[in-house]
């Protein structure tokens, strides 16, 4: 079209393309921060009702198992930890966040402080080795599996990492600590002598080294593996972000129902293959004269709301948006895969056009802005389908198909109509049997139309008025 040759209009197409692929490139980066987001935010409640469910759990065997009035202690801690689970839920984010980090550091402190200082309520006093006679360092299992469910592989990791270093901290704080009671070990001595593995493990004063090694290492192996279960849990995140993209950006060319269809379909767009399709392109005429000496964001503004109209009723009538070209635009319809429909859609599509068209228009009126006419042509024929290009890839539509429907596009102004269609798709809408016959009373017929590109004449269809039952 000679509009997009105009270097005034040009610069502000080349403007307006420009911010369109910024546009693009953040709403793709804007899916995935969403994508990760929803999913930190799931897994964040997720975690921390688990949590509150486990400490409830938790607190009611204390008294089942123990019901002393000493075990209130024990039940405080339990709160300060549904606390901690509480700010985590209100801090937590996607990324680095330090305040999350400093609760689950205090998480991990909590439990390794109330697993080795004994209960300040408990009245009897006792050796400091008991405290790891109780087995209580299963429970930074439970805080390792709350964590799988919002933390990142990194942190995961960290968390092994820091319960290593954090209870491999406390065994030799306590080791430092004077022997509080070395005549049990002595009784215990005497009493197991020939039993060197039962006194090891009898002797209230043995730290059991070994052991206490042994469950740091189990931890940061468990969390080790965790930490790769949940990296690949947040790889298959980032497919389905990239899927939701690949979708949205499907979305910007097809109409929703044929993007549902290729979402479920396995054939590849790459197959390169002839069909019949319906061609349907559509002009702003004389947007070159309209554009000149206009503010260029007014010009844009009007482009934006013509090919917004434009593009809901491709949609609205299963059509496929193949380009902007510049003031205008071209669809298609039969692709990517055809349908029994395809030259009815094409034609109701033109159609609700020119009525939409005609409503914009005179609501310009109304404003005191100038009209904008809009021509449209329409064919129907064989075409070639498939991706082209190198590493930026387009799904194109080409042949003489979409030539003949250009040309008829640029055949309105001579002729005098709004509206030009071929009779091959006149032909094959009588053939659909989907539109009325007073849908085709606003045509009239020219016979033996000569069209740049074609060896013989054909027969054309000039649009007069519109038809009835295509809004």
């Amino acid at each position: 079209m000679s509009d997009a040759t105009n270097p005034t209009f040009g610069s502000i197409l080349d403007s307006f393309r420009q911010t369109e692929v910024r546009s693009r490139d953040a709403a793709e980066d804007r899916f995935v921060a969403e994508a990760l987001e929803r999913n930190k935010r799931a897994g964040l409640i997720l975690a921390v009702k688990a949590r509150w469910i486990a400490l409830t759990a938790i607190g009611i065997l204390i008294f089942l198992l123990d019901p002393r009035w000493d075990q209130l202690y024990y039940e405080g801690v339990l709160v300060l930890f549904g606390l901690i689970g509480w700010a985590q839920m209100r801090f937590g984010r996607v990324g680095v966040s330090r305040v999350e980090l400093l609760l689950m550091f205090c998480d991990l402190a909590l439990m390794t402080f109330v697993m080795l200082v004994p209960n300040p309520l408990f009245a009897d006093d006792r050796p400091l080795a008991l405290q790891y006679h109780y087995d209580g360092f299963v429970f930074f299992f439970v805080l390792l599996a709350g964590g799988t469910l919002h933390y990142a592989w990194r942190t995961i990791f960290a968390m092994g990492t820091w319960t290593f270093v954090l209870w491999m901290a406390g065994l030799g704080l306590l080791l430092l600590q004077p022997v509080r009671f070395p005549e049990l070990s002595t009784l215990f001595q005497e009493t197991f002598a020939g039993w060197p593995d039962i006194l090891r493990h009898l002797d209230p004063n043995d730290f059991g080294i070994p052991s206490r090694i042994q469950e740091a290492v189990v931890f940061l192996i468990v969390a080790a593996i965790l930490a790769l279960g949940v990296r690949r849990a947040n790889h298959l995140v980032m497919q389905q972000a990239a899927l939701e993209r690949e979708r949205a950006n499907l979305a910007r060319y097809f109409s929703p129902n044929v993007v549902e269809q290729l979402a479920h379909n396995d054939q590849s767009l790459r197959e390169v293959r002839a069909q019949k399709v319906a061609v349907l392109f559509v002009d702003i005429v004389g947007f070159t004269a309209y554009s000149d000496g206009r503010d260029p964001t007014l010009v844009i503004n009007t482009l934006r709301d013509f090919h917004a109209m434009m593009e809901a009723e491709v949609f609205r009538h299963d059509g496929t948006l193949d380009k902007y070209l510049g003031d205008g635009l071209m669809a298609t319809f039969g692709t990517p895969f055809s349908g029994e429909t395809d030259a009815s859609n094409a034609l109701r599509c033109a159609c609700a056009m020119l009525k939409v068209t005609a409503r914009w228009n005179d609501a310009r009126a109304a404003r005191g802005e100038d009209p904008v006419p809009v021509s449209f042509g329409l064919h129907y024929g064989d075409a070639v389908l498939g991706d082209i290009g190198g590493t930026r890839l387009e799904f194109a539509v080409i042949g003489s198909t979409v030539n003949v429907a250009s040309r008829l596009e640029a055949m309105t102004r001579t002729l005098g109509t709004p509206l030009l269609a071929s009779e091959d798709l006149l032909a094959r809408v009588r053939t659909e049997a989907c539109c009325g016959a007073d849908e085709l009373d606003g045509f009239e017929k020219r016979t033996a139309q000569s069209v740049r590109g074609l060896s013989q004449p054909i027969d054309l269809w000039l649009w007069k008025a519109v038809p009835a039952g295509t809004a």
